[in-house]
C-alpha cells in the first residue's frame, strides 16, 4: 500500500489547522538526543555544561531534561539546583559524633558569653544549628537562587534569541513554539550547574556568614556552623581543636548578631548584589560563534566558554560603580567581624595564628567560590577588608565598643569608602572632635560667607 502523503502545514507550522505540531517536532528531536537515538553522546551535553564525568550526575541531568521537555510552565525549576548540591555534599558527608557536637555546642556557649564583653550588640534570640554538608547546601540555596536568577534568565533569553536568529527559513515553522522548550532546557542545564557550585561550597564553608553575605534565608539571623568543615579547617595548622571551634563560633557569632542588630543590613545587602546582577547579560554574538562551530564530540570549548564566564560581557560603568558599593559594604561587615572575633578571642593562646589562616583562606577562595564567580560574574570577596577593618579599631580605641557598634544603627550613619581612605577624620567626627576641613567643606564656607557678605576682599594687585 503507498505511504499517505504529508498533510499540509498551515503557516503557524501546526498539521491541518492544529497549530503546534512544529512545536512538537522539535520536542521530538531533542527527545531522541536524550534517549541517545543521535550521534551525540548525552554524556558529552554534561560535560560541555560543566558537569563532572560521572555516570549518575549525568544519568540525573539526562532525566531532569526529560522532564524539562515536558514542562508546560516557564520558569526555571531551582529544586533541581537543590536535590544536586543536596547530592553531591552528601557524598562527602560525614555526621558528627554525639561527642563532637557536643564540643560544637559549648563552643557556641562560651563564644556567646565572650561576645558579650566584645560587643554592645545583644545576644541571638534564636539558637544557633548545627548543621550537615548537606543540610548547609538546603539551607543555603534560597539565597544563592536569589543571587543567580537574573543571570539564568539572561541565558535562556539568549539561547532563545540564538535559536530564533538562526535558524535556516525552512525550520521556521518547526522552531516557532520552541522558545519555551529552550528557556526550559537552558534553565534546567543553569539550574543543575548552580547545584554542582554550592554542593562543593558546602565541602568548604564553615557557617552561615563565612562569605560575607547572609546565607540562610529568613529573619530570624540564625547563626550556623558545620562540624565537618570546621575540623578540616583546622587540619594541619598544629593548634587544639576546641580553640578552633572556639574561634569560628565567635566568627559565626559576631556575623549573625549584627545581622539581627542592623535590621536594614540584610536586605540591603541583596538588593545590592541583585541589582549588579540585573545589570548582567549573555553576549549572544559569543554564544553563536560556540554554536556555529561546535563539534559534538569535542564539547570542550562550549564547557570552557560556560565555566570561565566567557560568555558575560565585560562589566558596564554602572556595574563597576555598583561592585565597589558592594565591595566597601562586603570590607565594612568583614572588618567589624574581624574586630570584634579578635576582642573576644584574646584568651585563646592561638588566636592571632587562626585570625592570620582565617585571612590567607579568604584571600585565595576556594574552588567552589570562584566557580560561582564565574557562573554570576560576582566575586563577593572584598579587597579593601584590612583597611576597613583598621578603621573599625580606630574607632573602637577612640570612642569603645557601644559607639563603635552604634554607627550600625541605620545606613545614613554607616561609615563609608572615605571613612576607609580617612579613619582619622571618622573619629574626630564621632567623638565630637573637629577635623580638618576638606576641599567640601571650604568650598561651602567659601559660598556662605559671599553671600553674607562677610566674603573677604582679594588684596590689590
Amino acid at each position: 500500500m503507498a505511504d499517505n502523503p504529508p498533510a499540509d502545514r498551515d503557516p503557524d507550522g501546526g498539521e491541518d489547522g492544529s497549530g503546534d505540531d512544529g512545536s512538537e517536532e522539535f520536542r521530538d528531536m531533542l527527545r531522541d538526543f536524550l534517549a541517545g537515538n543521535t550521534d551525540l553522546d548525552p554524556a558529552k551535553l554534561a560535560s560541555a555544561a560543566g558537569l563532572p564525568d560521572d555516570p549518575e550526575m549525568v544519568k540525573r541531568l539526562i532525566g531532569q531534561l526529560q522532564q524539562a521537555l515536558q514542562n508546560s510552565g516557564d520558569g526555571i525549576n531551582w529544586g533541581l539546583a537543590t536535590e544536586q548540591a543536596r547530592a553531591l555534599a552528601a557524598r562527602s558527608a560525614v555526621p558528627a559524633t554525639p561527642a563532637e557536637r557536643s564540643s560544637m555546642e559549648q563552643a557556641l556557649h562560651v563564644a556567646a558569653l565572650w561576645l558579650d564583653e566584645a560587643t554592645a550588640i545583644s545576644t541571638l534570640t534564636t539558637e544557633p544549628v548545627l548543621l550537615t554538608r548537606a543540610g548547609w547546601a538546603e539551607a543555603t540555596m534560597p539565597v544563592w537562587t536569589q543571587l543567580a536568577e537574573p543571570v539564568a534568565n539572561s541565558i535562556a533569553d539568549a539561547l532563545t534569541e540564538v535559536l530564533e536568529d538562526q535558524a535556516p527559513e525552512e525550520l521556521g515553522g518547526m522552531l516557532g513554539g520552541a522558545g519555551k522548550l529552550m528557556r526550559n532546557i537552558g534553565g534546567t542545564l543553569f539550574a543543575m550547574q548552580l547545584g554542582q557550585v554550592v554542593g562543593q561550597l558546602a565541602g568548604e564553608a564553615v557557617s552561615g556568614g563565612d562569605v560575607g553575605i547572609p546565607l540562610l534565608d529568613g529573619d530570624t539571623k540564625q547563626a550556623a556552623l558545620v562540624p565537618q568543615n570546621a575540623d578540616a579547617f583546622g587540619a594541619g595548622l598544629d593548634i587544639p581543636i576546641d580553640e578552633i571551634r572556639l574561634y569560628l563560633a565567635v566568627r559565626e557569632l559576631a556575623h549573625a548578631r549584627l545581622f539581627r542588630h542592623a535590621k536594614w543590613l540584610r536586605l540591603h545587602l541583596l538588593t545590592q548584589i541583585t541589582d549588579f546582577a540585573r545589570g548582567i547579560h549573555i553576549d549572544t554574538s559569543r554564544l553563536e560563534e560556540l554554536a556555529a562551530d561546535f563539534d559534538p564530540q569535542n564539547p570542550e570549548e562550549l564547557r570552557a566558554a560556560v565555566t570561565s564566564g566567557a560568555l558575560i560581557p565585560p562589566k558596564s560603568d554602572e556595574q563597576l560603580a555598583a561592585l565597589a558599593r558592594l565591595e566597601t559594604m562586603l570590607a565594612l561587615i568583614e572588618g567589624w567581624v574581624d574586630v570584634v572575633t579578635a576582642a573576644a578571642t584574646t584568651r585563646l593562646p592561638h588566636a592571632l595564628a587562626i585570625a592570620e589562616t582565617v585571612c590567607r583562606r579568604r584571600a585565595a577562595g576556594g574552588p567552589a567560590e570562584s566557580a560561582f564567580s564565574t557562573l554570576v560574574g560576582l566575586e563577593l570577596r572584598p579587597r579593601r577588608l584590612r583597611e576597613a577593618a583598621a578603621m573599625w579599631q580606630a574607632v573602637h580605641d577612640a570612642v569603645g565598643a557601644e559607639g563603635r557598634d552604634a554607627l550600625w544603627s541605620h545606613p545614613d550613619v554607616v561609615p563609608g569608602e572615605s571613612d576607609i581612605d580617612d579613619p582619622a577624620a571618622l573619629v574626630a567626627r564621632v567623638s565630637g572632635g573637629a577635623s580638618e576641613p576638606d576641599d567640601v567643606d571650604r568650598a561651602l564656607e567659601d559660598l556662605l560667607a559671599d553671600d553674607s557678605g562677610d566674603r573677604p576682599s582679594e588684596p590689590a594687585g
